[in-house]
């Protein structure tokens, strides 16, 4: 008995030492893996870039001699603002007017602020005339002074602002009160500003002024025909886009105060009146936002659409009369069946739309080989596109 006692307790003896020799190589084993620490996710959020922007002021000379350039202007505005809005990556596009004349005349300078409702500032557009004058020289220096002082320029990094200033007459340089352009050129230049110069006919005086003011304001200078040059370019796609603007029409749905829900009409009727060539460019500019309705202030269905209304939470105060005496659910019918028409005329329009962009790009660059592109809006599409690379717009 003793024997096997001896032997079971040496055999528990070695079994104990081979186990804590075992735990001695572990620990020493351990202590040469190399600890890796995982690396913590990053809590900063990554923000998307922001949208680029265009602001840009056409800041014209409104007198007599100046009647075909602002007939031009009111044609081809929705041609100009189309081309701002095909830049890549989409930029949004905001527009000013200045016209301006001359001390004594019905109006010095009439300022409209820089906005995205481009319908507003086609309207603008309609109410200008070509009037006054007299002297030669023109109130230049105060025009351009408000253009870069008492418009809403924004201060961010990543948009193209410039300023396009159009006439055919030098500034006044007598008027002692006046701010002299060369100031207000220093001062777009500190705050980013571009200043373009565009001479209508061939003064003489003019010139070196407005090579002058081009040169020191970072822009370009360009001479063009007293009436502009904007020659018309109708395409084989305006007619059907203009029908197509006709039956878009039928899906407004106004809503708001009364003078809001006015304003909405009024933006449909007058681009209703418009001329196949601008409706079809109004329409594409609108694609370019998502193939809204009209800009600036949307209809009842794009508000809806875009989650900035529910038709629930509209007073029946701020409904057309006819959408107010409908009960709660037909009226969420007829809604519906707004949008779902809109949404089909849409689909046709944008396709329509791409389709006119290219037409459009080939025939400039064959007229532009002929010569014949020489007009104020392909000056303005020139100086865009040299200029908005480096608010990393590309055209």
């Amino acid at each position: 008995m003793f024997e096997r006692f001896s032997t079971s307790r040496r055999l528990q003896v070695g079994l104990l030492v081979a186990l804590l020799a075992l735990t001695a190589w572990g620990a020493h084993a351990g202590s040469r893996v190399r600890q890796v620490t995982p690396t913590p996710v990053s809590t900063v959020s990554v923000q998307p870039p922001a949208t680029p922007r265009v602001e840009v002021a056409f800041v014209l000379d409104t007198t007599g001699s100046m009647s075909g350039l602002i007939e031009g202007a009111k044609r081809k505005i929705w041609s100009i603002a189309n081309q701002l809005a095909s830049g890549q990556p989409r930029p949004k596009i905001s527009i000013a007017l200045i016209a301006y004349r001359d001390r004594g005349d019905a109006y010095v300078t009439r300022l409209h602020d820089l906005t995205d409702d481009i319908d507003g500032v086609y309207a603008q557009l309609q109410q200008l005339g070509a009037d006054g004058g007299g002297d030669t020289p023109e109130s230049v220096n105060q025009a351009l002074h408000e253009a870069v002082t008492r418009l809403a320029w924004s201060s961010d990094t990543n948009v193209y602002r410039a300023i396009f200033l159009v006439g055919d007459a030098p500034p006044h340089l007598d008027y002692q009160d006046d701010v002299k352009f060369a100031r207000s050129v220093a001062r777009a230049r500190q705050r980013g500003i571009v200043i373009n110069t565009v001479q209508c006919g061939d003064f003489a005086e003019t010139t070196p002024i407005w090579q002058q003011i081009a040169s020191t304001g970072g822009g370009t200078f360009a001479a063009i025909s007293q009436d502009g040059g904007m020659l018309a370019l109708a395409t084989p796609m305006d007619d059907e886009l203009a029908r197509l603007n006709a039956d878009l029409a039928t899906t407004l749905v106004p809503y708001g105060a009364p003078a809001e829900q006015a304003e909405l009409v009024e933006k449909r009727d007058r681009a209703a009146s418009a001329e196949p060539a601008a409706v079809a460019s109004r329409l594409g500019f609108l694609s370019k936002l998502g193939g809204k309705l009209n800009s600036g202030r949307a209809d009842l269905v794009d508000a809806i659409t875009s989650g900035d209304k529910k038709l629930a939470d509209v007073p029946e105060q701020e409904l057309p009369a006819s959408l107010a005496a409908m009960a709660p659910a037909v009226r969420e019918e007829f809604v519906k069946e707004k949008l779902e028409a809109r949404q089909k005329i849409q689909k046709r329009i944008d396709s329509l739309t791409a389709e006119r962009d290219t037409y459009v790009a080939n025939e400039t660059t064959r007229r532009a080989a002929e010569g014949k592109d020489d007009g104020f809006d392909s000056k303005v599409r020139d100086a865009v596109r040299k200029q908005a690379a480096a608010a990393g717009i590309t055209y």
